[in-house]
C-alpha cells in the first residue's frame, strides 16, 4: 500500500484507522520547469475564459450599437471611424482590466463570490476611467451607446462565468480539475481540516494524504481519518515532492521551532506547489478577517460581529422592498393555495403560532396550513414517533398532514405567508430558524446568541439539508450565519434558496 505503512481499513472501505506508520523511503525531488496537475489544467481553463470574455465583450459592444443607432448609422453623420475607434478602445481596455483585476486568478476562478465582484469591479473601472479620459479629451459619445454597453456587458459576463462554473463544478464532481492536497499538522488539526474540505462540495481540493506532527502520538491508538499518514512534518516537503502534490495545507506546525513555515517554503522552493496555511479560526467567514502586516510578524484581524447599524438597516430596507413586492407579485398564488387547503380538509387556509424573534420577543408566524386543523392536539400521542434532531420535533411520515399539504411542504409554499411577518418587520428573508419558545426555553446558553438578529424566511439550514440536519449542525449553521452574514451573503442564500426549491432536500 504506497504511502501508507500499516493501516487497517474500517467497515465503510474509506475510513481508515491509522496506528503507528512505517513510512516509505523518502527523498527530495524538485519539479523545476515542470507544470504541476493544477497548472496545467487552470492554464487551460483560463485560456476558455478569455476566449469567451473577449466574445462577450466584443458582442455586447456591438448590441449596445445596433441598440442605439440600428443597422444602419445614417444617425451618426460624419462620426463613424470615430465610433470604430471607441468601440475598439472599449473592447481593449475592458479586457485589459479584466484581466488587471485578476478575474481570472486559479484562486478565485470556480470558488465562492469572489470571481464575480471581480468582474463587475473591471467592468465598472472600465468605463468609469472611459468616461473620464473622453470628458478630458473632449470625445462626444452618444450616451445611450457609452450607458447600454456597461449592463449588457456586466450581465453576460457573469452569466457567462456562473456557467463555466456549473460546467466546472461537475468535472470536480467527477475528480477532474481538482489540486492534490497534503495536510500537515497534529493529528487533531488535520482530521479538522481533512472532514472540513471533505465536506465542503466547493473545495477545489483532493486530499490524498496527511504528515503528522509527533508519530509517537499514533502508538497504542488509532484514529479515524480518511486519507493515509504519509510522513511526519520533518519529511513534509519530501513527501510533497514524490507525491507530485499541487497544495501543502499546513494546519498545524511544531510548538518548538518557530521558523518552521519559512523554512518548509524555502524547502518547497523549486517545486510547482503552492504553500497554504489553515487558520484556526473556526466558523469566522472570511470577510471579518484581515490581515495586519507588522514587519516579521503578520497580524490577523478578526471582526467582532455587529448587531445593529448602517448595515442593519439596509437589511431592513431590502427586506422591505423585496417582500412587499412578492406579496403583490404572488397574490394570486396566494388566493389559490388558500382555495386548495379549504378544499383539501376542514379549517382555515392560514395556520398562525407564536415564535420567538430577535431579542427573545415572540411574535404570531403565519402559514399555509399543511395539517389537519386538529394537529396541535394530536402532537402528544406521536410524541413517541419523533424523528427530528435535538429540540426539533419531526415525522417523515406524519398523518396529520393533508395530500395538499405534503405537496406544498416539499416546495415550501406553505412558508409564503411569512413575507408578511417580513413586510411587518417581525422577521427577516434571511436568517436563522424562527424557534418555538419551548425550544428557546430548553436551549443552551451559548444557542441564544441565534436571537441577536430576527429570524428569516430562509437561511443557511434551507440550503443546507433542512429537516435532514442533526441539532448540532442546525445551531452551528445559525450561529455560523448570526456572526458573519452581509447583504451579499444574503442574495447568494436567496438565489440557493430558489434552486433547493426547484429540488427540494430534506423537506417533509
Amino acid at each position: 500500500m504506497p504511502w501508507g505503512a500499516r493501516m487497517t481499513e474500517l467497515d465503510d472501505h474509506r475510513s481508515i484507522a491509522v496506528t503507528r506508520p512505517a513510512f516509505p523511503r523518502l527523498t527530495s525531488g524538485s519539479r523545476t520547469g515542470h507544470l504541476s496537475a493544477e497548472q496545467r489544467w487552470s492554464r487551460s481553463y483560463r485560456a476558455r475564459l478569455v476566449i469567451s470574455d473577449g466574445l462577450i465583450v466584443t458582442a455586447s459592444v456591438a448590441g449596445a450599437f445596433v441598440a442605439r443607432f440600428g443597422f444602419h448609422s445614417d444617425d451618426l453623420g460624419g462620426l463613424d471611424e470615430l465610433y470604430w475607434l471607441i468601440g475598439f478602445a472599449v473592447v481593449a481596455t475592458w479586457l485589459v482590466l479584466l484581466s488587471a483585476f485578476r478575474t481570472r486568478d486559479p484562486r478565485v476562478i470556480g470558488v465562492g463570490f469572489t470571481e464575480y465582484r471581480r468582474v463587475a469591479s473591471a467592468s465598472a473601472f472600465t468605463f468609469g476611467a472611459l468616461a473620464i479620459v473622453f470628458l478630458v479629451g473632449k470625445v462626444e459619445v452618444a450616451r445611450g451607446f457609452f450607458v447600454l454597453t456597461l449592463p449588457i456587458g456586466i450581465i453576460a459576463l457573469t452569466f457567462s462565468r456562473w456557467l463555466w462554473r456549473q460546467w466546472l463544478s461537475r468535472q470536480r464532481s467527477k475528480g477532474r480539475y481538482l489540486s492534490r492536497a497534503l495536510v500537515g499538522g497534529s493529528i487533531t488539526d488535520v482530521a479538522y481540516v481533512v472532514d472540513q474540505l471533505q465536506r465542503n462540495t466547493g473545495a477545489t481540493y483532493h486530499v490524498i494524504g496527511a504528515a503528522i506532527d509527533d508519530t509517537s502520538q499514533l502508538g497504542g491508538k488509532e484514529y479515524d481519518l480518511s486519507v493515509p499518514v504519509v510522513a511526519d512534518l520533518s519529511n513534509l516537503a519530501m513527501a510533497a515532492a514524490n507525491l507530485h502534490v499541487d497544495t501543502v495545507i499546513l494546519a498545524g506546525q511544531p510548538s518548538d521551532d518557530r521558523g518552521f513555515v519559512r523554512d518548509l517554503s524555502w524547502k518547497l522552493e523549486g517545486a510547482a506547489t503552492d504553500l497554504v496555511l489553515a487558520a484556526g479560526l473556526t466558523d469566522v467567514a472570511g470577510p471579518r478577517i484581515h490581515f495586519r502586516p507588522v514587519e516579521g510578524l503578520p497580524l490577523i484581524h478578526v471582526e467582532i460581529p455587529q448587531f445593529d447599524g448602517a448595515k442593519h438597516a439596509l437589511k431592513r430596507g431590502l427586506d422591505v422592498v423585496l417582500s412587499g413586492l412578492a406579496l403583490a407579485v404572488l397574490s394570486p398564488l396566494f388566493l389559490l393555495l388558500a382555495v386548495l387547503v379549504r378544499m383539501d380538509s376542514r379549517g382555515g387556509a392560514i395556520f398562525s403560532q407564536q415564535r420567538v424573534g430577535r431579542n427573545g420577543e415572540t411574535f404570531t408566524m403565519h402559514k399555509f396550513r399543511s395539517m389537519v386543523a386538529t394537529s396541535e392536539d394530536e402532537l402528544a400521542r406521536l410524541a413517541a414517533s419523533n424523528e427530528g434532531a435535538g429540540l426539533l420535533f419531526k415525522v417523515k411520515a406524519d398523518p396529520r398532514v393533508t395530500r395538499v399539504g405534503r405537496f406544498i411542504r416539499k416546495y415550501s409554499l406553505d412558508e409564503l405567508p411569512q413575507l408578511w411577518n417580513v413586510f411587518a418587520g417581525d422577521m427577516s428573508l434571511v436568517g436563522p430558524r424562527p424557534p418555538l419558545p419551548c425550544e428557546v426555553a430548553a436551549y443552551e446558553n451559548h444557542v441564544h446568541r441565534r436571537l441577536f438578529i430576527k429570524p428569516g424566511l430562509t437561511g443557511m439550514w434551507q440550503i443546507n439539508g433542512r429537516s435532514d440536519l442533526d441539532w448540532d449542525e442546525s445551531v452551528r449553521l445559525d450561529l455560523y450565519y448570526v456572526e458573519n452574514w452581509s447583504l451579499m451573503g444574503d442574495i447568494i442564500i436567496l438565489w440557493r434558496t430558489a434552486k433547493v426549491l426547484v429540488k427540494p432536500v430534506g423537506a417533509y
